[in-house]
């Protein structure tokens, strides 16, 4: 393997994604590209698709006469999409995740505003019931296209270690 492939024949090659176990080291800091802007029907199909009806984010003229004065991304959209940033980096070769923590909503955000993110390793251990697998807990944080911090959130994931799991394939 090499730089994100693996040759797999003769002028033959895979993209590879994602980290096993044994390639994430705590400190490290991963940044998450592409950015992705979010559009006003992005937050319309989300806030209709997860049964989200608070008119803050599907009703203009209710969110013009509040503080924000248009309508809010809803805030488990921006937290999906960070999270979708970072599988290629983190989460490719994840067994699970095991959970969400300590999730921040820090500015709002809106149609229109593209949210980059990064994610930091925080901590790794052995699992001690899978030996084919380990935790990782990274600390993720989303910004606009100002750099505001907008969101932030810790996430435990189970990751397979090298030589184990479907990754092979």
């Amino acid at each position: 393997m090499r730089d994100g492939v693996t040759e797999v024949g003769p002028q033959r090659y895979r993209e590879t994604y994602g980290r096993f176990f044994e390639e994430f080291a705590v400190g490290d800091v991963y940044e998450h590209r592409p950015g992705r802007t979010i559009t006003e029907t992005d937050n319309i199909w989300f806030s209709l698709l997860t049964m989200n009806q608070h008119p803050a984010h599907c009703d203009a003229n209710f969110a013009a006469k509040t503080e924000f004065g248009k309508p809010l991304v809803a805030s488990p959209l921006t937290v999906a999409i960070m999270t979708g940033q970072s599988v290629s980096d983190v989460s490719q070769k994840a067994v699970a995740n095991l959970g969400w923590k300590e999730i921040r909503l820090l500015k709002p955000v809106f149609a229109g505003d593209t949210l980059y993110s990064e994610s930091e390793v925080l901590e790794k251990r052995e699992s001690e019931k899978r030996p084919t697998q380990g935790i990782v807990t990274i600390k993720t944080i989303g910004r606009n296209q100002t750099g505001d911090v907008v969101c932030e959130f810790t996430r435990v994931m189970l990751i397979w270690k090298k030589g184990f799991g479907p990754m092979d394939d």
